[in-house]
């Protein structure tokens, strides 16, 4: 039996003010995926089955390494976002869900990063 009101049992539940924000990061990186994927699957789709050396004198070009990136850095953004949206609807133990939060983020971080250094690394080279 609690002594509590109503209003003592509700103080603290209410929003957390970042709804919208993660709505609109959601809504953007949903739409800066659509004309990076359209590029990236045109510049990628015509090197498979192509060379090595064909591959690396693509990804050298500004363009491709760019946008490349670019996609990388922005789809996993966006995974890692929506996995944390699972996470959270799915997960009530509240140390699984700190540690699945927090793995799910820097491995998709890492993984994202891992891409674009290797997408650097092909375009700086000699």
């Amino acid at each position: 039996m609690s002594y509590k009101t109503d209003m003592g049992r509700v103080i603290g539940l209410g929003s957390a003010k970042e709804g919208v924000h993660e709505w609109w990061i959601g809504r953007m990186t949903s739409v800066a995926l659509i004309p990076l994927t359209l590029i990236f699957l045109c510049r990628v789709a015509s090197l498979i089955g192509a060379e090595h050396a064909e591959v690396v004198t693509a990804f050298q070009s500004p363009l491709t390494a760019i946008s490349t990136i670019l996609f990388l850095l922005v789809a996993f953004r966006h995974l890692a976002d929506g996995l944390k949206e699972v996470i959270v609807d799915y997960v009530h133990t509240k140390g699984m869900l700190i540690v699945l939060l927090v793995g799910t983020r820097l491995g998709c971080y890492a993984l994202g990063f891992a891409g674009a250094f290797a997408v650097a690394k092909i375009a700086f080279s000699a």
